[in-house]
């Protein structure tokens, strides 16, 4: 497995004692895009029941441009940002006071082309973290796994070099997949499993190495559908399950989407996937399988479209942040919509405790909604960032936002 001593390098702080510092590792841990699960959804009582006076910042760290959401894990909050439009780099915090264990930096910007440049060119996926290894995927498609208590690299996986796939035309959208001891990500050609330890290819499929327009901009999700764990992947042309194990096309369904935009990740609900693309429509597919033989039927097309902003379920209604910036609620069983917002913003990330929704919008205007609303008004509001498209976080009693400019951990006053 190829590897870049020359080029990574870890710089530990004040020689810290992470091991002094663990804490039990619990669900709370925010491990990944959109949370445990995938699915931006926590215990009931998690969020903050108000934002004004029930949020307020407990420590800021500037840093450089990055999308890739923060994530938690033993205590340390991990986040990435581009330097100097040349390297990337990850920076390990102590989550409680913010105090740098290290940072580990490496070669890996490259320019997105100009008709997406308003979107940036910095690093975009999350990383993915478990006891075995911290999963970093850069925009040049280059996967790093480092120790997550010291930043030592434990291994890069490179398929523009090891595969011979091509860059993803937009840098690498998206972000890898810790399950057990596997890691899952969709690359510039085609979709892998690599091996946590050393990170050595175990299958690859779906292959779209050649596409006009190569690489994929949503990450994938694990669902248990007609009782076979399985991988959700969405390609830029197809919304697909794949047997984990053996890398097996289990079924397929075509997504009609703008220039392959499907971005957002799957959304499961029992046996059912909703799908909503770039100018294409919003869908609910059921998945069936009878004696080894898989199908997909629609149950419903609405002609409400989606954009970057992945959904969440509360009760029987599906949340939707639109491509024309409104907040909408889809009846999960019908299509039909129960509300439709003003604008609120291009992109808005969101988490629910099954009762409430969370939501941050590129502006950084914080919202607190009630799951049960008529009119998606919300019933607070906090100003907690200038420019921001990460995903939030929540840990305990920490609220995680990555400005464009900064990290910043708010305390939620219960």
């Amino acid at each position: 497995m190829m590897s870049i001593p020359s080029q990574v390098w870890v710089r530990l702080v004040c020689g810290l004692c992470l091991s002094a510092m663990a804490v039990p590792i619990s669900a709370a841990d925010w491990t990944q895009w959109r949370g445990p699960g995938r699915t931006a959804t926590v215990e009931s009582g998690s969020l903050p029941s108000k934002l004004e006076g029930g949020v307020e910042l407990a420590w800021e760290k500037p840093l450089g441009p990055s999308y890739s959401g923060p994530i938690v894990f033993d205590g340390m909050i991990y986040t990435t940002e581009t330097v100097d439009r040349k390297n990337e780099r990850v920076t390990a915090f102590d989550l409680s006071d913010g105090s740098v264990a290290w940072t580990a930096e490496w070669p890996g910007a490259m320019a997105v082309p100009f008709f997406a440049a308003s979107n940036g060119d910095w690093i975009r996926a999350t990383p993915a973290v478990s006891k075995d290894g911290l999963v970093v995927a850069g925009m040049r498609d280059r996967v790093v796994c480092l120790d997550p208590k010291t930043g030592a690299e434990k291994w890069v996986f490179d398929p523009n070099g090891s595969l011979k796939t091509p860059l993803p035309m937009f840098g690498c959208s998206c972000s890898p997949l810790i399950d057990g001891d596997a890691v899952y990500m969709q690359t510039g050609g085609c979709t892998v499993r690599l091996n946590l330890k050393d990170g050595e290819v175990v299958w690859k499929t779906l292959d779209n190495s050649k596409s006009g327009s190569p690489g994929a901009f949503a990450s994938p999700a694990v669902a248990e559908l007609q009782g076979k764990r399985q991988l959700l992947v969405q390609t830029r042309l197809e919304l697909c399950g794949v047997d984990m194990e053996t890398g097996a096309e289990l079924w397929k369904q075509p997504i009609q989407s703008f220039r392959g935009m499907n971005i957002l990740t799957p959304t499961v609900i029992g046996n059912r996937i909703f799908n909503t693309a770039h100018s294409g429509a919003a869908q609910l597919f059921e998945i069936k399988e009878s004696q080894g033989e898989w199908g997909v039927t629609e149950k419903w097309n609405h002609n409400v479209q989606g954009y970057m902003s992945s959904p969440v379920v509360i009760g029987d209604r599906i949340f939707v942040h639109l491509k024309n910036q409104r907040l909408v609620a889809l009846d999960a069983a019908t299509g039909e919509t129960s509300f439709s917002t003003a604008p609120i913003g291009k992109y808005a990330s969101m988490i629910t405790d099954g009762k409430d929704l969370l939501m941050l919008t590129n502006d950084g205007d914080l919202m607190l909604i009630d799951g049960a609303t008529t009119d998606g008004k919300p019933k607070d509001e906090l100003k907690v960032a200038n420019d921001s498209w990460a995903h939030l976080g929540i840990v305990d009693d920490y609220l995680l936002v990555r400005d464009l400019e900064a990290l910043k951990v708010f305390k939620i006053n219960r």
